[in-house]
């Protein structure tokens, strides 16, 4: 037992190291401060109808009227029954936001480390160059939670796939099962699918190699375990990824039936989002550079130069005075690369870069090999429309590539294949199966490409590069050649800074080494030198990015937003009805009102399409059928005023005309001059086959909201006639349970995205209640699959303990 615990120690160590280094970066949650995250704000004036609901009844509702008229919770934080996976998820998260997922970065990509048979010391050591990564930081400053969530599991999950190659298979089955579902926990699917790629490329690695060393047979039967492994972990998360699989089909991300634009021009026929799209944010070729030299594109979009800057100088010349030029010059627009908006350099660090090169030459076999190919095939992709041939060929050929847009995402791949081949280079440079001479060999040439690219960079910048960026044209316009001047000035003086600064970091990076092999350095010290390095290379980058002036006291952050007088006006009117904010932010009329605004990278297909086609435009005819009661704009002088639109259609109404037309685009364009107060259409529902194409509808005809929550409607309707009544809701063809008087019937989509049905005469209760059924099937399965679960970990404890009892008798 004490050599167990002595063995045990130092990763105990290194571990509540990790957690005082996560702490330490964001030291201001120590204070209960939160930082402040943009994408988390809109997703709380998002959520907040559902968590209200929550707390008001102890129920989850998996359907909110708040955002874009209307739409499932399932990727607005949905909680499900039975979902044990995210209750370990939530226990490895122990440490406050964002402390939690830098911890988890630091300790997935150890265990990696380890399990590639990595001293713990160089273990540690690679877990700092991969959890202070620059983007890796970033995307927690942002709010980007999900996809950081969904990264740092990466390394635990390639971990679970290594043990079982390595002939561990129970161990491995049982980490990639318990990695993986807490993978797909983090819900961010693009993340994981880029993971895939990753694994197909260790995969056809592994292979070659058991090909040539003739172990074909286990490699298969590693293969077929590892498939159950994943089987398992997906059914642990069986509801989530079937509600999510269920939505993305009716989701912007599916299928369109438009075949034109709003424009009237053919719209490019996909099964996915658009090449445009994907492509919109593609890393360029010279970019590649920003891995190695923080700001040798300038930097982010928002650069801090202080009043020392020649842009500083030129605000002040432009009639700015010295309180408005530094707040100018706090956010300079000094990023000249190819992508629209950049908040930082993608960067890898020049210290790990460096280690990487010299890796190039010493590690040998099948880890290089799948390390050094998904490092390049994923910056390959990474350039987007720069490289077309290759992105185009992906986005029509293989299968789900389509579904997901910024394609610099794919760089993660990149970033964790980096780090972990740069710590094999000193795992070989401190063994001893390479000669010194051969380890010589591979400094001089990773200090001659690493350092003499810094060097012709330095002395040839100006012949090299203009630093034009895509918006100098613009800054030219409105304030001048003069100031373009400015800014081209301080991006080449943040260049050059930057540049030296790597230049510098190689230089002692490589000197450690030699003296290493001068034997002037012990292993300990040298150690020692690249953790200061690195840590002073990466963390020296990411503070200019996140830093303790991101953080707000938490009451700001967990309530974003207040109410104004217009919102509180509002607030007065207990109707159930829809209002449309010109003014606010995408997410604060949902954090008050039901919206149609919101904020979310899938909502609804037919709703976006339709507020591209008429919301965005005002159009009162669209804003009428919505019941959109509320407009929120401004006038003349920018002062908000709230308009009330007496004209809106209301909760629900008979009409006297439904009429099939052609086609979906025939529908959405007769959106425009359609009376839908008296007609409705549809283009293709089954529902409506049978349907009569007129009513008669008197005026004592009434139907009437009785009873409103986000999962359920209750109206009351009154008629002397069978009639056709359309509801101002929108329409989702899953879940939605339509009953009259207690027993369930049909509804059907009519105007394109709104509910429709026929009501027979007399009086009637009419019920819409949103009662998932795919929640209901994956609840079961997730229960089953944890229960399987344990008991394998159970039966696996057992396993291993007999059969180091019998080791033990043996010996």
């Amino acid at each position: 037992m004490n050599f167990s615990f002595k063995k045990l120690l130092p990763h105990l160590l290194i571990i509540s190291g990790f957690v005082v280094v996560a702490l330490a970066y964001f030291n201001p949650v120590l204070q209960g401060k939160t930082i402040y995250q943009n994408d988390i704000v809109q997703f709380i004036g998002m959520s907040k109808q559902q968590k209200d609901y929550k707390v008001k009844t102890g129920e989850e509702t998996y359907w909110t009227n708040s955002a874009f008229g209307g739409m499932p919770t399932y990727q607005l934080g949905a909680k499900y029954p039975h979902n044990y996976i995210k209750k370990l998820d939530l226990i490895l998260r122990f440490l406050p936001r964002p402390a939690d997922y830098l911890f988890l970065y630091l300790l997935s990509f150890y265990v990696l480390l380890l399990v590639l048979k990595v001293d713990f010391k160089l273990a540690a050591l690679g877990a700092l160059a991969f959890g202070f990564s620059t983007y890796l930081i970033i995307i927690l400053g942002v709010g980007h939670n999900s996809k950081a969530h969904a990264i740092a599991y990466m390394p635990l999950v390639l971990s679970g796939i290594l043990l079982v190659f390595q002939k561990k298979y129970i161990g491995g089955f049982l980490l990639t099962t318990i990695a993986m579902g807490l993978e797909l926990v983090s819900n961010h699917f693009q993340m994981t699918y880029y993971l895939m790629f990753l694994v197909i490329i260790l995969g056809i690695v592994y292979f070659i190699d058991a090909f040539k060393k003739k172990t074909l047979p286990h490699f298969f039967k590693s293969v077929a375990i590892l498939f159950g492994a994943v089987a398992l972990s997906i059914a642990l998360n069986a509801t989530n990824i079937l509600a999510t699989q269920e939505y993305v089909k009716e989701s912007k991300r599916g299928k369109s039936e438009l075949t034109v634009n709003v424009d009237g021009s053919d719209k490019e026929t996909t099964s996915g989002l658009t090449k445009d799209y994907i492509t919109q944010f593609s890393y360029g070729l010279a970019e590649t550079f920003n891995l190695f030299i923080p700001r040798f594109m300038g930097g982010g979009n928002g650069e801090n130069l202080g009043k020392d800057s020649a842009t500083y100088e030129a605000v002040r010349k432009l009639g700015a005075s010295t309180t408005e030029a530094a707040e100018f010059a706090k956010s300079a627009p000094m990023y000249w690369g190819d992508q629209p908006i950049v908040e930082a350099p993608a960067y890898i660090g020049a210290v790990v870069i460096f280690l990487f090169v010299f890796a190039l030459f010493l590690v040998k076999g099948r880890l290089k090999w799948w390390l050094v190919s998904g490092a390049i095939f994923s910056l390959l992709l990474s350039y987007g429309k720069n490289l077309g041939f290759l992105t185009n060929f992906f986005i029509d050929y293989v299968p789900l590539y389509n579904k997901f847009r910024a394609v610099t995402s794919i760089q993660v791949i990149l970033e964790l294949c980096v780090p972990a081949l740069a710590i094999f280079g000193l795992v070989r440079l401190f063994n001893n199966f390479e000669k010194d001479e051969e380890k010589l060999k591979a400094l001089k040439y990773a200090t001659a490409i690493t350092g003499g690219i810094a060097l012709i960079f330095l002395l040839f910048k100006s012949s090299l590069f203009d630093f034009v960026g895509v918006n100098d044209g613009y800054y030219r316009q409105s304030y001048g050649q003069d100031f373009v001047d400015a800014l081209k000035t301080d991006r080449k003086s943040i260049f050059t800074t930057d540049t030296l600064r790597s230049l510098v970091l190689v230089i002692i990076a490589a000197g450690s080494i030699l003296w290493y092999l001068k034997n002037k350095l012990k292993e300990k010290w040298v150690i020692t030198i690249f953790a200061v390095l690195i840590l002073f290379d990466l963390v020296g980058v990411d503070r200019r990015y996140v830093n303790n002036n991101d953080f707000v006291s938490s009451i700001a952050m967990n309530k974003p937003f207040d109410a104004n007088p217009i919102d509180k006006e509002i607030l007065k009117d207990k109707s159930h009805f829809k209002v449309f904010d010109l003014v606010s932010g995408p997410s604060k009329p949902s954090y008050f009102h039901n919206s149609l605004n919101g904020y979310n990278a899938a909502e609804l297909r037919r709703y976006s399409e339709v507020f591209d086609w008429y919301v965005s435009q005002n159009n009162m005819n669209v804003l009428n059928m919505l019941n959109t009661k509320y407009i929120i704009a401004q006038d003349q002088e920018g002062n908000m005023f709230p308009y009330k639109n007496d004209d809106a259609n209301g909760n629900a109404w008979f009409i006297s005309k439904l009429t099939q037309v052609p086609s979906a685009n025939v529908e959405i364009k007769l959106l425009d001059s359609l009376n839908n107060k008296q007609e409705a259409i549809y283009s293709s529902q089954e529902q409506l086959a049978s349907a009569k194409k007129t009513y008669l509808v008197d005026s004592l005809s009434t139907i009437r909201l009785k009873e409103v929550k986000p999962n359920y409607l209750k109206y009351e309707s009154n008629n002397t006639n069978n009639g056709f009544a359309v509801f101002s809701e929108i329409y989702y063809p899953h879940g939605w349970k339509t009953f009259i008087d207690g027993k369930e019937v049909n509804h059907a989509r009519v105007d394109y995205i709104l509910r429709g049905m026929h009501i027979p005469k007399g009086k009637h209760i009419i019920e819409f209640k949103f009662d998932p059924e795919v929640v209901k099937t994956g609840s079961k399965i997730t229960l089953a699959s944890s229960i399987l679960l344990v008991l394998l970990i159970i039966g696996g404890l057992l396993f291993t303990l007999k059969t180091a009892k019998n080791n033990d008798k043996t010996a």
